[in-house]
């Protein structure tokens, strides 16, 4: 294998690493929150002898008798939140027309109760959406009542919580019954990340959906290409007909079409990653899209002080947009490297110019929701691995066009071991990615009891998981995206220990330099 390749196999390996590394200690470090002590069951068999939470609560208490704590049933209650937000919007409508009112009493404000406020009868709009609010409880009270009482509305899904991390890690990462179809459990989403409506939909119903979109994407992808593929060998290749007949046109045409045209297009990368790259950089801090949806919310949508802080509200980063952006550009330093060395510094000042602003919007612009411990990074790694793979191929595709295409065949192993080492990385990290040591685990659980001896665990996690509909007042969003039970948080300082040896604790982390934590 040629140092190039070694270097960039070598790089890929120590990052995986790394980042496994500092995912570890993110998780060890982390305060605690209702999903780390709860899984979510699906697939709870019916039982014509029992309710699904007597059902629920009967399993758990037999398989799991020394760490089960506690259960929530989900309910669809899909109605009732619409209705619940129908009230909301209602209300926001109320406070505008009571704001207005306020400013200017001598005239009524008025609003017609047709499509858009566009056409109708012209009415008081106070009294009407006084009146509108009064009939969205009730509907909203017998809603409720309808999903508390009705067995239908309960589905075979339910959060359920254990006294320690110990023990839901164990639950989550193991099969639960002989067949392997039922009881089905992951890790939960935090309370505040789990999309209810999703929840009310049928286990049968969601793996139909996903082998419907799967196909679906497939046939997208594959007849996508083709039109492409043959417009662009088109475009390339003068005469493609005229050389050979078909099947053998295409063989001979391959090598000729990757050595030949890939240099010839570094000039049109070159501009793209100045103009794409450079220049989308550049508006990243200008963040001119944003502006302008700012004021256009402000002109037409903003009626209260809360619609006009949900309208400033930055966002998150764009994952779905920024990281294959990024991923484009390795993929097209990686192709170029060897073909057209000239095109690389362009990449490098992308990289640089993207790490000193993206570091900037994540630290002082954006609201970032939620983190996920480097959850998707052995997709990233996949990624890298997959434009290793295409830069190797198009690197035989170029030699096999010049006077050295008899070292083709001895390339061939680059793509081989470049896929083993993937499968090597896979297996040796990924783990850390998709599952929670059971170590770390017990080591965060007795740290956390010697904290807090008389923690009551059950009183946090009791109501984390209760559908937001039925949480108290349905208009109450003070507390909306803080942690739930922040009551239960309390300020704690490190038990002193006496112990002496430290021959069997980790070794100092390499991130902060701190060591972790020893234990009583």
């Amino acid at each position: 294998m040629s140092l190039n390749s070694q270097r960039s196999l070598g790089i890929p390996n120590k990052e995986y690493a790394t980042v496994a590394s500092m995912r570890l200690h993110f998780l060890a470090s982390e305060r605690r929150r209702p999903d780390q002590f709860t899984v979510l069951v699906k697939n709870v068999p019916p039982d014509s002898d029992e309710s699904v939470s007597e059902l629920v609560e009967h399993f758990f208490l037999v398989n799991h008798p020394d760490h089960y704590l506690t259960h929530q049933v989900v309910y669809n209650a899909n109605k009732l939140a619409k209705l619940v937000k129908e009230k909301k919007s209602k209300q926001n409508w109320l406070d505008y027309y009571q704001l207005k009112y306020s400013r200017n009493q001598s005239t009524r404000p008025m609003m017609k109760t047709g499509c858009l406020g566009l056409c109708g009868d012209r009415v008081d709009a106070i009294e009407f959406q006084t009146s509108e609010i009064e009939r969205l409880s009730k509907e909203i009270a017998e809603e409720r009542e309808n999903v508390t009482s009705n067995p239908k509305t309960i589905m075979p899904a339910a959060f359920v919580s254990f006294k320690t991390r110990w023990g839901a890690a164990v639950c989550a990462q193991t099969q639960q019954s002989r067949n392997p179809t039922i009881w089905l459990t992951e890790w939960a989403s935090e309370p505040r990340d789990v999309y209810w409506e999703n929840l009310a939909i049928p286990y049968v119903s969601v793996s139909i959906r996903r082998l419907i979109i799967a196909v679906a994407f497939f046939f997208l992808t594959f007849f996508f290409m083709i039109p492409i593929a043959f417009v662009q060998s088109m475009a390339n290749i003068e005469g493609i007909e005229k050389q050979a007949p078909f099947l053998k046109a295409i063989i001979e045409v391959i090598p000729r079409t990757i050595g030949v045209a890939i240099p010839m297009k570094a000039t049109f990368f070159i501009t793209y990653i100045m103009v794409d790259g450079w220049a989308g950089v550049a508006g990243e801090i200008l963040r001119l899209k944003p502006l302008i949806i700012y004021h256009l919310k402000n002109f037409f949508l903003v009626k209260t002080e809360k619609d006009r802080e949900e309208a400033m509200d930055p966002g998150s980063l764009g994952f779905d947009t920024g990281e294959p952006q990024i991923q484009f550009y390795f993929l097209i330093g990686l192709v170029y490297a060897v073909v057209t060395p000239f095109l690389l510094p362009f990449i490098l000042i992308f990289f640089c110019l993207a790490y000193v602003i993206y570091r900037h919007q994540i630290i002082n612009v954006y609201n970032q929701e939620y983190e996920s411990a480097a959850a998707y990074w052995p997709d990233v790694h996949g990624r890298i691995i997959g434009a290793l793979v295409i830069s190797q191929l198009l690197l035989m595709g170029l030699i096999s066009t010049k006077q050295a295409a008899q070292s083709v065949p001895f390339l061939i192993a680059l793509p081989v071991l470049t896929i083993w080492f993937h499968r090597f990385c896979k297996g040796r990290y990924e783990p850390a990615f998709i599952r929670y040591p059971l170590q770390e685990a017990m080591m965060k659980d007795t740290l956390e009891r010697a904290r807090e001896p008389n923690l009551n665990l059950k009183g946090y996690l009791q109501n984390a998981y209760i559908h937001p509909v039925f949480k108290g007042d349905d208009d109450d969003d003070d507390d909306e995206g803080e942690e739930p039970n922040e009551k239960w948080e309390k300020q704690t300082v490190l038990v002193p220990t006496k112990r002496q040896s430290r021959r069997n604790t980790p070794v100092p982390s390499k991130i902060s330099g701190g060591s972790s934590p020893s234990l009583p």
